[in-house]
């Protein structure tokens, strides 16, 4: 069985929940990347039950949030709590260029992956250029 010796542990643990520390910040970390036709926003979520994520857009504001809860029942005897629990935000902020009525989110593993095609209109394209007499054409990229 686990012993507390240390009265103040209690206190130190609801700081380090609140404001994180080094080691467990109590945000959701993530990767972002470009790949190709799509950007990918990666979040480590691990122990969340999948039907606690919400993820929103308004805008070009994307906002996942998850919930990790502790057990509860007659028969739950707590005897250690140091990782983080409760409702965690963040908030991405989205350029123009992505289709966000497009957007895809996947669970797996305790990582969640959004992934959201580039608009069609931020693509590059083949413009058409006309001389000047009007007589050719030469196509550039734009």
């Amino acid at each position: 069985m686990l012993m507390r010796t240390d009265p103040f542990r209690e206190i130190d643990r609801l700081a380090d929940q609140f404001f994180g520390t080094a080691a467990r910040p109590a945000v959701m970390h993530l990767d972002a990347y470009r790949d190709g036709d799509h950007f990918y926003a990666v979040l480590d979520l691990p122990g969340v039950d999948p039907d606690s994520i919400d993820c929103t857009v308004e805008r070009n504001v994307l906002t996942v949030r998850a919930e990790r809860r502790r057990p509860t029942g007659d028969t739950v005897e707590l005897v250690a709590a140091e990782r983080p629990m409760g409702t965690f935000t963040r908030r991405l902020f989205l350029g123009d260029t992505l289709d966000t009525d497009r957007l895809e989110a996947g669970y797996d593993n305790g990582v969640l992956t959004l992934r959201i095609p580039v608009a069609e209109r931020a693509k590059p394209r083949r413009v058409a250029v006309l001389a000047a007499n009007g007589t050719g054409r030469k196509e550039i990229n734009a």
